[in-house]
């Protein structure tokens, strides 16, 4: 009895048959295809000092202009015409510029190159002017990086805007903020560079981890590969958006209600599905597939009572900070610490409490930690609030570090999610930590050496990779099959 509890109490993920895992990895296959076919389109940007608000009658074309060093390019002149006629703009000090324009339609933006500081030349010159398409409601963004030009320009309408991180997809969000300030492909490497990307993918790599944990404690506890789980981000974020901007709350107890209501969430969603489910003993495979389904309903749910443009939680432009050569705002560096004290906290629970360790042997075996007395379905309940909470606290400081959400955010994520979860081991909550924070890093220090619109590649490198050849991943138990 002794050794029984012994294995009870270790802190392992759960095995699970050869036909589990081979459905595991199809799914992810499938979905990995999709997300990578689902890129979204190029937006365009065009700054002014003054930030702009999107509403349902304005919307806001936006942008940010950094030197080849990650400095902000200030006082660079760019003109914006279409049927709203021809406007100009200036990039303010901190490089940022944005312009609301009252009719929806297509765009042309030209930056004056004769207004670029000293030394500095477009990238891509063949792509100035760019033209974007504009809706009402929505925020269009345009990148000009600057650089040494290198290779044929990119097409005109794949630009990318301003924002304080990397997008959450490969093509960004529809009208997203999505450069991490001091960041851009190409252009050379020096060791400024090299701490300014590193700096973005530890952030960003820990906001992550918000959301790989949860997805992670799900799998270890219950065999499920959660397809909605983006959703919860995306809800957080959302929540955070209504309780700021259209009840008027602010933003720290907005963030502490979306949480607490994406917890709920959690809650409901096993009490309601998933716990039936599981007692009418429905395959793994079936509730994979109702996972898929709800994760769509969810999108387009959050699409048809927001739009598809993107939502700004907080609508001011955050304060840059230099910390020698790395520039990051002060909501990323605030995002960073409360995310550090959230998974800090949950490492703590797994560990050092008891239900924390009852989670982790459930996780192991459930039918042992059950016949020792565990209650297993509790466990899974408090483990899909937990994750679900952990999910809506990463879209809240994701989408702080964002500047914007957006109805698909969550969805765009998922596959780096998965790759992070992967990474580390499937089932084991330290693992997706240390996937997420790899992750991130790869993601932006890939912008070094390969355009910015191909930096997600590299989290799907790393997914085949790891299962080609360590498939438990860093920290997962090597299972034998056959």
């Amino acid at each position: 009895m002794t050794g029984r509890r012994s294995q009870v109490r270790r802190a392992t993920s759960m095995d699970r048959s050869p036909l589990t895992r081979a459905t595991v990895l199809a799914a992810l296959a499938a979905m990995l295809g999709l997300v990578l076919a689902t890129v979204g389109p190029g937006g365009t940007a065009a700054a002014q000092t003054v930030a702009c608000a999107p509403d349902s009658g304005t919307a806001c074309i936006t942008g940010t202009l950094r030197t080849s060093a990650g400095q902000p390019a200030v006082g660079v002149a760019l003109e914006v015409a279409g049927p709203g006629g021809e406007q100009q703009v200036t990039s303010g000090p901190d490089g940022r510029w944005s312009l609301p324009v009252t009719e929806a339609g297509q765009y042309t933006v030209t930056l004056d190159e004769a207004t670029l500081p000293a030394g500095e030349t477009l990238r891509d010159p063949a792509n100035n002017p760019r033209t974007v398409t504009v809706s009402l409601g929505g925020v269009a963004a345009a990148l000009f990086p600057l650089g040494t030009p290198t290779g044929p320009a990119a097409p005109s309408g794949g630009a990318t805007g301003d924002g304080d991180a990397p997008p959450p997809a490969t093509g960004g969000e529809p009208g997203l903020d999505n450069t991490v300030p001091g960041t851009a492909s190409g252009g050379g490497v020096n060791w400024d560079r090299v701490a300014q990307q590193a700096s973005a993918g530890l952030v960003f790599g820990t906001l992550l981890a918000l959301a790989s944990v949860g997805l992670s404690l799900i799998f270890g506890t219950t065999g499920l590969s959660n397809f909605a789980h983006g959703e919860q981000v995306s809800l957080g974020g959302i929540l955070a958006y209504v309780f700021t901007q259209l009840v008027g709350l602010p933003l720290l107890v907005s963030g502490a209600i979306a949480v607490a209501l994406a917890a709920a969430s959690g809650y409901l969603q096993d009490a309601a599905i998933w716990g039936p489910l599981r007692k009418r003993r429905v395959g793994m495979t079936q509730q994979l597939i109702v996972t898929i389904g709800l994760a769509v309903t969810l999108q387009y749910v959050f699409q048809f009572f927001f739009g598809a443009g993107s939502l700004r939680i907080v609508r001011s432009n955050p304060e840059t900070v230099a910390l020698g050569p790395i520039l990051i705002t002060q909501q990323s560096l605030i995002s960073l610490g409360i995310a550090a004290a959230a998974l800090g906290g949950v490492s703590y629970f797994l560990v050092a409490t008891r239900v924390g360790r009852a989670t982790r042997a459930v996780s192991d075996n459930p039918a042992l930690a059950a016949a020792s007395g565990i209650g297993v379905d509790g466990i899974v309940r408090m483990v899909w609030t937990i994750g679900a909470g952990l999910a809506g606290l990463g879209g809240v400081l994701m989408g702080l570090y964002l500047n914007a959400t957006a109805w698909n955010m969550g969805s765009t994520l998922l596959l780096l999610m998965f790759a992070a979860v992967t990474l580390g081991g499937l089932g084991t909550a330290f693992g997706a930590l240390a996937g997420s924070i790899v992750i991130g890093l790869v993601v932006e220090l890939s912008n070094l050496v390969i355009p910015s619109d191909m930096r997600y590649a590299g989290a799907l490198v790393i997914l085949i990779l790891v299962l080609l050849f360590r498939p438990q991943g860093i920290l997962g138990r090597a299972e034998r099959v056959g």
